[in-house]
């Protein structure tokens, strides 16, 4: 039987700065545009951070390593991270993961307000975690105006964890932050954390 491929998800936090966020802006986008046309791409989302939107994240899948492998490796690819160098705040900080909770594909994005999230634990605490998170993007889908909820497990280090959901606007955030659940989760999650628990939230860069 042939083993099946893995999505590859990718995560890439970008900080330009804030006199260049225009032209980081129109790199971003033509980018995304190029991604879009390669072989064995399956998504890419681009958000940007609402209270310092000089902050990008960049979200890509890939149907397996190879496209991702092709994708690293093309002109366009070194061309974008060339433009982004002479402009960046902080150098590009790309994470590669593989998918741990993934909900059901989102519609269009709209006005959305999305929540990445970086959940860093010990390796000790890794099974407990991942029982937790699975909890949270189950329930948390659930929610009213909950427009995806997915988590991605870093390759490198498996103990890390991205968090990536939408919600259809602020309103919607906020009333999943008042949820016992989304409290819970927190509590238990409080004593196993390796580093700050880091929430921060985007708009759609269109």
């Amino acid at each position: 039987m042939a083993t099946a491929l893995l999505i590859i998800y990718v995560a890439t936090y970008i900080d330009v700065q804030p006199s260049s966020m225009t032209q980081g802006a129109a790199l971003i986008r033509q980018y995304r545009q190029a991604s879009l046309a390669e072989a064995g791409i399956l998504g890419v989302e681009v958000v940007q951070e609402i209270s310092r939107p000089n902050r990008f994240v960049i979200v890509e899948s890939w149907k397996d390593q190879a496209s991702f492998d092709a994708h690293e490796k093309a002109e366009r690819t070194a061309q974008f991270r060339a433009g982004l160098k002479t402009i960046h705040n902080s150098p590009y900080d790309q994470r590669v993961h593989q998918g741990f909770a993934i909900g059901p594909a989102p519609s269009a994005a709209g006005n959305t307000v999305s929540a990445v999230t970086h959940v860093d634990v010990p390796p000790p605490s890794r099974d407990a975690t991942e029982a937790l998170l699975k909890r949270l993007a189950e329930d948390s889908r659930k929610d009213d105006g909950n427009v995806r909820y997915d988590i991605y497990q870093q390759n490198s280090r498996t103990n890390h964890f991205t968090v990536f959901a939408s919600w259809k606007d602020a309103k919607a955030f906020d009333a999943h932050e008042m949820k016992p659940h989304t409290r819970q989760f927190r509590e238990a999650l409080a004593p196993m954390l390796g580093a700050l628990y880091d929430e921060r939230l985007y708009k759609p860069l269109n």
